[in-house]
């Protein structure tokens, strides 16, 4: 069984050290596998200007302390942050970065950016356009950003990857949460594959989060999950525990082979150029 912990927690906005602070703590609150945060969790959503400031560069003192919590706390975390895009001056992507125990870091950029109503996500960030898994613990955990669950290929192109989990961060609204509610069972579903949900709570600027974090597995059935106590939780700010049996998740593709099927029909995937 691999053990998850889910942090849907409320960052402190534009604080990288108070958020550290409350993720080492989430993390040593229950021994687990993975620890997942929300999008952006390490630096708050609403940034503006600051986003410059607070993106994150491999050895910097964040990455470091994340670094760190992972090797004393034997767990790998998953966490959202902006992450300054090497190479490129200047650019930023919205990012979740992946801290193994041993020190090594992947990460995986958003590939669709929101810019409609209250988002302007395409002011700030630069899009990535490929999704590839990580290897976490002997598996293959794949990883989406909030808008990106939207788009059926993302979960496709992970699945089609290796993915033997799907891990969706997000900050996403209130008003949106009926919505995902739908799409993660059904991404669920169309891949074969658990799925795993964590979106952060609390206000920015009028903006509430919505919360509903969870799991559902291969058939797109919800996964109990046992919330853990924790001093430090506000209103709505919730730890939950939730373990997935992979191997056997992976079974259920055998019954349902949709991925075997998508791979021998890459045209129907893929438009054809004129």
């Amino acid at each position: 069984m691999t053990r998850l912990l889910l942090g849907q927690l409320a960052p402190a906005r534009a604080d990288l050290d108070r958020n550290l602070a409350r993720l080492e703590a989430a993390v040593q609150a229950r021994s687990s596998d993975l620890a997942v945060f929300p999008e952006l969790f390490l630096s708050g959503y609403n940034l503006g200007d600051r986003v410059h400031a607070l993106s994150l560069r491999d050895g910097d003192p964040t990455t470091e302390a994340l670094r760190r919590i992972a090797r004393d706390t034997r767990t790998a975390l998953l966490v959202g942050a902006p992450l300054a895009l090497g190479g490129r001056r200047g650019e930023v992507e919205n990012a979740a970065l992946l801290v193994r125990p041993a020190g090594t870091v992947s990460t995986q950029s958003k590939r669709y950016l929101p810019n409609f109503g209250p988002f302007e996500e395409g002011l700030a960030y630069t899009p990535t356009d490929e999704s590839r898994p990580f290897d976490v613990d002997g598996h293959r955990v794949g990883v989406e950003i909030c808008y990106d669950v939207f788009f059926p290929e993302v979960a496709r192109d992970l699945a089609l990857g290796g993915a033997e989990l799907i891990v969706n961060i997000s900050a996403s609204p209130v008003t949106s949460r009926r919505l995902f509610e739908k799409l993660l069972p059904a991404r669920a579903i169309e891949n074969g594959c658990p799925v795993v949900y964590v979106n952060r709570v609390g206000v920015e600027d009028g903006f509430v989060f919505g919360g509903g974090s969870g799991a559902w597995d291969s058939r797109g059935e919800p996964l109990a999950a046992e919330a853990v106590a924790w001093e430090t939780a506000t209103a709505e700010e919730q730890l939950l525990a939730v373990e997935i049996d992979l191997p056997a998740a992976a079974r259920w593709r055998t019954f349902r082979p949709v991925l075997r099927d998508a791979a021998t029909r890459p045209a129907l995937r893929t438009p054809r150029s004129e």
